[in-house]
């Protein structure tokens, strides 16, 4: 196996071997950069994310000409680096309306959902942020038991009002359309009267450096007083935030005590974030 110019691997029989994307679709041999580099952004563009070790698998190429190849894209204002990969720059500040993101990640959203079980009381309260993971937790609160559910998210509201083993307090305030959750000074307010066992919160970036971030400052706000009133905060978020900052911060890593996320976040950011202060639990 030796490589060319452009970095591609090739076979000494001279044989173009098939490369397979990380949907295992089959994709013609990328030669030139340019249609490398090119083929990566798209990815990029399509999954919110790429990175290095799965672009090199793809593409038949080292890591080291992936890295390259992303630190060009970057140059050209196309992509931004983070850690072990990158995101295309139209991610950067984005937040997707809550239809959009109910069907992204949905089978690591439900193992993320299913591993949180675990983290609640017995009996006693809990805070549910608004965002599609909690949602999915909704939905699996079990009956068994009495809960206290304080939440600003009215899809989360909603599927908890009807039942009978829950007393639900729902905060009032400016509904962002975007999220659908009650967002400014009184659902802040509010939360200083709570003092609840757990709050499960979601984010749209995580990292070592800045913590838990999101590109709106209302919502950043809420959940701020969300962190402040439990006692033990619990992130659930996929591997697709890990390694961005968004542009409001929420809570450095050092008030957060688990993050749910799901396998296939890399080992190596794991324990980057668990040095920071939480543990981590792969789903």
């Amino acid at each position: 196996m030796t490589s060319d110019a452009n970095g591609t691997r090739q076979s000494t029989s001279n044989t173009r071997v098939d490369l397979k994307r990380s949907d295992q679709v089959r994709t013609r041999g990328i030669v030139y950069a340019t249609e490398r580099q090119q083929e990566i952004l798209t990815w990029a563009r399509r999954d919110g994310r790429v990175d290095v070790k799965g672009l090199a698998d793809a593409l038949d190429v080292t890591q080291e000409t992936v890295r390259r190849d992303l630190t060009a894209l970057e140059r050209r204002g196309l992509l931004r680096r983070v850690h072990g990969g990158a995101i295309p720059v139209e991610r950067l500040g984005f937040e997707p309306a809550v239809a959009d993101r109910e069907g992204r990640m949905a089978g690591q959203k439900e193992r993320i959902a299913k591993a949180a079980l675990d983290e609640l009381p017995d009996g006693g309260s809990i805070i549910l942020d608004a965002g599609t993971t909690t949602i999915r937790l909704a939905e699996m609160l079990p009956t068994d038991r009495e809960l206290t559910v304080v939440t600003h998210g009215l899809p989360v509201a909603m599927l908890l009002a009807t039942r009978g083993n829950i007393t639900l307090h729902l905060l009032g305030g400016t509904v962002r359309g975007r999220t659908l959750a009650a967002v400014g000074p009184w659902a802040e307010r509010a939360m200083a009267d709570v003092y609840a066992d757990v709050a499960f919160l979601g984010t749209n970036g995580i990292t070592a450096e800045r913590g838990l971030t999101t590109p709106d400052l209302a919502e950043a706000g809420v959940k701020r007083a969300l962190v402040a009133a439990a006692r033990r905060t619990v992130v659930l978020t996929d591997h697709t935030k890990f390694g961005r900052a968004d542009f409001a911060q929420v809570a450095p890593l050092s008030a957060v005590d688990t993050v749910i996320t799901d396998s296939e976040l890399e080992p190596d950011l794991a324990e980057e974030i668990e040095a920071a202060g939480p543990r981590v639990v792969r789903a």
